[in-house]
């Protein structure tokens, strides 16, 4: 019996033209801020950062952001299977728009806070919260990886977070396009393209976690995210 592993891209050239030019963009080398990693990825909800959200986007804000506060504080250390259950259905009751509709623009990755103040987020945003509020629950960042699919049945790019419970295990998947947390193997809508975290960044391959080609600092996008998460309630 052959088993099917689910970062199954053999050669990068097998994918379709699009998927080389949305990698390549994604992949900008520039890198437009310095900072440290430790502090991008903590989520600090401090009581400035709450006054903040309310003093910005109001009292309806403020209590879903509190809400978020309260579900890290009450459940960290947590095992990983419930802190996964826990985040997942936290987040996927988030109604979903397209970055057009909500910010105007073609691709934002906008922070946990962001998108819980506007209720309302894209699959990035889905997948990039569920990584940051696990990170805060205690879960190992090498156990996490977000990670770019294309979604077969849509025929578009598409963000899951895939959680690894040891090196090269088969991953589980958060989705927000469904609540049950599944297998890889049982995700066939879904085919792989890359994945990072805020240790590195991987194309997929045909086995095991697939290739190291650098450090999550080439994407200029999650640069742009964490330099928001860290000067959110400064301003």
């Amino acid at each position: 019996m052959v088993r099917i592993f689910w970062f199954q891209i053999s050669n990068i050239a097998e994918c379709q033209c699009a998927w080389i030019a949305l990698l390549s963009r994604v992949l900008a080398a520039a890198v437009l801020f310095s900072f440290s990693m430790a502090l991008a990825e903590g989520i600090g909800l401090t009581p400035k950062v709450i006054a903040w959200v309310e003093d910005k986007y109001g009292s309806s804000a403020r209590d879903k952001v509190s809400e978020w506060q309260e579900l890290i504080a009450r459940h960290q250390g947590k095992d990983d299977m419930q802190l996964l259950r826990l985040v997942n259905d936290f987040f996927n009751q988030v109604p979903f728009y397209s970055d057009e509709q909500i910010w105007d623009k073609e691709d934002y990755w906008a922070t946990p806070v962001e998108m819980l103040s506007i209720d309302g987020a894209d699959c990035e945003d889905y997948s990039i919260a569920k990584y940051f509020t696990l990170r805060e629950m205690g879960v190992p960042v090498d156990k996490l990886r977000i990670t770019y699919v294309k979604a077969i049945e849509l025929n578009q790019a598409h963000m899951v977070l895939a959680y690894y419970s040891r090196p090269g295990a088969e991953p589980l998947v958060l989705d927000n396009l469904i609540d049950r947390i599944v297998p890889a193997s049982r995700r066939r809508d879904l085919k792989p393209v890359y994945s990072f975290n805020g240790e590195g960044l991987w194309l997929a391959k045909s086995r095991g976690m697939g290739k190291r080609v650098g450090t999550s600092k080439r994407i200029s996008l999650w640069e742009d995210l964490t330099a928001r998460m860290a000067n959110e309630g400064k301003q």
